[in-house]
């Protein structure tokens, strides 16, 4: 009998720990797209563009705000959750719909950041590299600071994203003990 208690208490031990992780990637993705969120917000710059001689004044200023902001909310509320349930000595994820609705929701917002991303990614190659066949210059020479503002944006989109995925993994270990 002493044997199946020292077993669950092992359990109960790993679990804590991959809760915790949990909250932690919550604060991950919460700090990254509240970061990728400012820095888009930021990201503006003026200068001029030559094409076929006509100076083109460029004024940008790029939001991915909105995904930004909505991981960052959900993100917020999911950490703070997390956190009161770890205070209290609860487990973060008490039910497997509960557990569900962790993974369906961490999966949801992965994607809305990858597709942010991923969008916000061709602009900007389109905006480094010119459109061929087109007068249309490189943006990026003109608007370098813009650029890497982006660039850093995206990069923090991105780790938002690997945050979001890590905790829905985990969300998946949990679920599959519990079956």
């Amino acid at each position: 009998m002493r044997r199946n208690e020292e077993g669950e208490e092992v359990v109960a031990k790993r679990t804590r720990i991959q809760e915790v992780v949990q909250v932690a990637l919550r604060g991950g993705s919460l700090a990254a797209s509240a970061t990728a969120m400012a820095v888009m917000l930021t990201a503006s710059e003026e200068g001029v563009a030559d094409i076929y001689g006509f100076k083109l004044t460029l004024s940008s200023n790029w939001y991915v705000v909105g995904a930004c902001t909505a991981t960052m909310l959900y993100s917020l509320f999911q950490l703070c959750f997390g956190v009161y349930r770890l205070l209290t000595g609860s487990p973060i994820t008490p039910s497997r719909f509960q557990a569900w609705l962790c993974f369906t929701s961490d999966q949801l917002f992965g994607y809305l950041m990858m597709s942010a991303g991923s969008a916000g990614s061709g602009v900007t190659n389109l905006n480094k590299t010119g459109i061929r066949h087109t007068p249309l210059p490189d943006f990026c020479k003109t608007l370098s600071s813009f650029c890497n503002h982006v660039a850093l944006s995206l990069l923090l989109v991105f780790l938002s994203f690997i945050f979001l995925a890590s905790s829905s993994f985990i969300t998946v270990i949990l679920l599959s003990s519990t079956a």
